[in-house]
Order: C-alpha cells, then sequence, then structure tokens
C-alpha cells in the first residue's frame, strides 16, 4: 500500500494543523535519512516523516490516516541496525518517529523495581537516570546501540545476556493506539478504573493476554510500556573460556546446558567466535587484497585470535553477589566444570577487563549500554550489515552440526563467518552477523544470496528465525503453515480494515 499524491497532500496537510509545522517533515534530507537503512535490498524511501508529542496526538494522526487512506509506519528511536534500521516495509509509507518526543520515562518504581517509558527512552537515558537515582536498579541492555530504544526493542522480541535477558518478557502493562483510534491497556491495565495500581507489576490479568499480538507485527501502536528493572548486585564477577577449534562447540553447548538448567548461572552464555570479536576491532585485515571476493583465511584468523587473545570460540558468562570473594567459590566451579577436557583456556574477570572484545561482554552483564560491538560494521568497507538470527536447541552435537552448514555457506558466498551463539537452558539464538560492502553491488547480491540459502537449510532442518530484517519479513511469512498465514491475516482485518498501520510489517497483510 502507498499513498496518493492527493490523499498524502489532505494528510499532511491535516497532520501538520494537528502538530505544528515542525511536527511534518517531507524534505529530501529527511526522506533519505530515513530511507537508509544497512541491509542488501536498498533503502526505502518513505513518503514522509511525522512527530507526535502524546498518546492523543497518535490517535488523532491514526484516524486521520484511515480518512485519507494513508499508509503509516511507526518506529520508536528508529536504531534497529542489521534489521532494518528506521526504514518502512515499502516505499511510500508514512514514518511515525516516536521517539523524538514522546522520549519520556513516566515512572520508576524503586520499590517494585520497575519503569514506565514511552517509545524514545533509550538504553542509555534509562541507564543514565538510574545512575542519577543511586544506581540502585539495573537495565537489561542489548547488543544493539545505546541509543536504541527499549520499547522498540521489547516489541521486535529483542534480548540481552543477565537475568531479565528477555525484555519482553520482563516487560509488563502496555498502552495501546489501535488502527480505529482507540485506546487499549493491557493486562491490569484493562480495568475500568481511573488508578490501576498493579498495571505494570501483575503480568497475567483476567482474560486473554493481547500484549503478544503487539511484538513483531502491525496490530496498534504502542505509547508506553512497563519494564521490569533488577536490583542491582553488589559485585559482579564474569569468568570467560577460550577455545582452539571451530568444532569445540559441541562440547562447550553440552557444558554450557546443566549450568543453565539448573540456573547455577544466572546470566545467559554468551558463546562467540574469533572474528565476532575480534571483528569490533577494525577491518578484515584480508578484505582489500581480495577486493572482498574471498572468506578470511584460516591464517588470517589465527593470527587476530593470538593478537587480541582469544579462541575460534569465546565463553563468557556471570556471577552477581555481596563480594568477589563470595563468589570465588562458584567461579572455582565453573572452572572444574569447563576444565574436564583440557580444552578450554580460563581468562579471569580482571584479564578478560583488559581485551577490549570481552569488555564488551562484561559490561552487557553488568547492564552498561555501548557501541563497542558496532564496530562489526567496519569490518568490510561500506556499512552493510545484516542479521539472521534462527536457533538450535541446545544439543552439542546439533549445534555443531548448523555451524558446519553456516560456515560452508558463508564461506561459499565469500563472506566471513561472524557469529555469537547466546545460550540458555534448553535453546540457543545464533546471532549471525552478514557484514558486506553495501557500495559494492557484487557483494550486495552475494550477501542477500547467503541469508536466503541459510535460511532455506534451516528451515528444511525445522528451525525458524527469531527475528528478520525488513527486507526478508516477506519470505518468512511464506515459510510458515497456512493457518498461521490466515490468523495473522484474520487479525489483522479485525484490528485494521483499512490496513493503515505499516503493511507488510513481518509479512502481514489483511485478506483482501
Amino acid at each position: 500500500m502507498d499513498a496518493r499524491t492527493s490523499d498524502l497532500n489532505a494528510f499532511l496537510a491535516a497532520a501538520r494543523s494537528l502538530l505544528g509545522e515542525d511536527g511534518v517533515n517531507h524534505s529530501e534530507e529527511t526522506l533519505r535519512r530515513y530511507g537508509e537503512n544497512t541491509l542488501p535490498g536498498g533503502d526505502v524511501r518513505p513518503a514522509a516523516v511525522i512527530y507526535p508529542d502524546s498518546t492523543a496526538q497518535v490517535q488523532a494522526i491514526v484516524r486521520l490516516a484511515n480518512e485519507h487512506r494513508v499508509p503509516l509506519y511507526p518506529v520508536s528511536t528508529g536504531n534497529n541496525i542489521g534489521l532494518g534500521s528506521r526504514s518502512a516495509s515499502a516505499p511510500g509509507q508514512v514514518v511515525v518517529d516516536l521517539g523524538r518526543r514522546m522520549n519520556r520515562i513516566l515512572e520508576i518504581n524503586e520499590t517494585l523495581a520497575y519503569a514506565v517509558v514511552e517509545p524514545g527512552v533509550t538504553y542509555q537515558a534509562m541507564y543514565d537516570e538510574l545512575v542519577r537515582r543511586g544506581n540502585k536498579l539495573m537495565l537489561d541492555v542489548t547488543s544493539g546501540p545505546p541509543q536504541g530504544g527499549m520499547l522498540g526493542n521489547a516489541l521486535d522480541k529483542g534480548a540481552g545476556y543477565g537475568p531479565y535477558f528477555d525484555h519482553f518478557g520482563f516487560s509488563c502493562g502496555m498502552e495501546v493506539v489501535l488502527a480505529n483510534g482507540e485506546i487499549l491497556r493491557t493486562g491490569d491495565g484493562a480495568l475500568d478504573s481511573p488508578d490501576v495500581s498493579n498495571w505494570h507489576t501483575s503480568k497475567y490479568s483476567f482474560g486473554p493476554i493481547l500484549d503478544g499480538l503487539f511484538t513483531q507485527s502491525n496490530y496498534g501502536i504502542v505509547t508506553r510500556m512497563g519494564i521490569w528493572l533488577l536490583p542491582r548486585p553488589p559485585a559482579i564477577r564474569s569468568f570467560h573460556f577460550a577455545y582452539d577449534d571451530d568444532d569445540d562447540l559441541a562440547e562447550i553447548v553440552d557444558l554450557c546446558r546443566p549450568l543453565k538448567l539448573s540456573n547455577f548461572v544466572p546470566t545467559l552464555f554468551r558463546v562467540a567466535n574469533d572474528l565476532y570479536l575480534c571483528g569490533t576491532e577494525g577491518e578484515s585485515p584480508e578484505y582489500r587484497a581480495s577486493g572482498g571476493k574471498r572468506s578470511i583465511s584460516a591464517e588470517g584468523r589465527r593470527a587476530l585470535r593470538a593478537k587480541h587473545g582469544l579462541g575460534a570460540w569465546n565463553v563468557s558468562g556471570a556471577f552477581y553477589g555481596p563480594s568477589p570473594a563470595a563468589m570465588d567459590p562458584m567461579i572455582e566451579r565453573v572452572r572444574a566444570h569447563f576444565g574436564q577436557s583440557g580444552r578450554a583456556r580460563y581468562i579471569p574477570h580482571e584479564e578478560a577487563q583488559a581485551i577490549a572484545p570481552l569488555a564488551i561482554a562484561i559490561n552487557a552483564f553488568s547492564g552498561v549500554p555501548g557501541h563497542g560491538e558496532l564496530g562489526l560494521l567496519k569490518w568490510r568497507p561500506g556499512g552493510g550489515n545484516s542479521w539472521f538470527l534462527p536457533g538450535t536447541p541446545m544439543i552439542g552435537k546439533v549445534a555443531n552440526e548448523f555451524q558446519q552448514l553456516c560456515r560452508g555457506i558463508y564461506e561459499e558466498h565469500g563472506l566471513d563467518y561472524t557469529v555469537m551463539n547466546v545460550c540458555s537452558a534448553r535453546f540457543a539464538r545464533g546471532l549471525h552477523v552478514l557484514g558486506f560492502n553495501r557500495e559494492d553491488e557484487d557483494e550486495r547480491r552475494r550477501a542477500e544470496a547467503c541469508y536466503r540459502k541459510m535460511a532455506e537449510e534451516v528451515a528444511r532442518r525445522g528451525v525458524y528465525v527469531g527475528r528478520a530484517p525488513v527486507d526478508f519479513h516477506e519470505f518468512h511469512m511464506a515459510q510458515a503453515i497456512a493457518p498461521f498465514r490466515d490468523a495473522c491475516a484474520g487479525i489483522k482485518n479485525a484490528l485494521d480494515p483499512n490496513g493503515i498501520l505499516a503493511p507488510g510489517r513481518y509479512g502481514i497483510h489483511g485478506h483482501s
């Protein structure tokens, strides 16, 4: 769905009257900037950008969009790098930038450890406010930029690395503007009362749990959300193990599993390969020699590992406790557990702090946002970056088979296998980074082909992705069973019959 010129002009005139002159922008520079992304398919130019400052203004905009049949594409902060940034699903949609003016922390409750945020509240803004208040509470951060939005990340099923890693799971209570302009409140917020004391503390209230409808969908615009926070522990102690061989992943996964099934280790395990860590520190030393046509050599990888003191695979986790000394027995137990085969080299907390890529992991476990992993954008020139996010069960043999499969596909397309497996008790999410030169047409084509082949091959083995770049929403929706697709379309028809909210996002369209 695109906006016809006459409908668009009438909509923008009405929106300008509602939001003020600086609430609507369709200058050439703005359209170019909002269309930019890092994906192989190219930029997606919007028709205009609008900036509401309140839920009431969002309601009015949605009603205007229905009246003029103009498609809207809401974003929070637009920092979804590797997945589309703030590009719309299709050219000609009007981007609703919620983060520019709706960036207020509405509440921080230190007794019950939760915050209530608007879409524009970033990880950095929340961290800074918590520090200002005495650093009593800790947020869970992502691999993305500190300027990323907490609300938007949760709705896209983003995750972190600490005990509260499941950002949607640790959200509670939403305010949603539906496509007809009405406001829906989820959880206890659905109670017909002017003062709902449990809105952001009681996740499962009367009736169906509707919150999930607004994740990775286009059924409404979320304008506020409750987010649970962790009391900051007095001390945090990380541990790290380096393994030399690619196929050591099988052993690593089998060792991580019991530590998470028992929840002995409270964090998730970051199991990162050499390029995921070394790639944050500068351009590939072999890129120029082949003009980006070949993957980095085994010798080149070994040289990088030696330079940074890392392994082919690197395991990171952390404990929380009253003091470093109190955690020493737990560290020793983990050392003995990973030391059984003699293949793991232990890197203690103090040593890891001096290794930049491992310091990134320590910050993540500590709830400190950082730019470190954005260095992967420089591994190849041209700024191309796309994320492929499948998962595997926490069975070493299976995880290693997927590693061998995806590594081979990367190499077949002349790209550099760059991945971190984020391991929980039963499941590991594979954060595959496809870095490529976006200014080189051949590399763009190879990056897209690499993504599609991996997605097809893992699906053939019964594995789906957890999130997807905007270029591939339709592709992944087509992989789903027909009843799932039909249910998504049916809900779209019921909640947004005119199809004005982000048509095509996550491949969701109404029935014609």
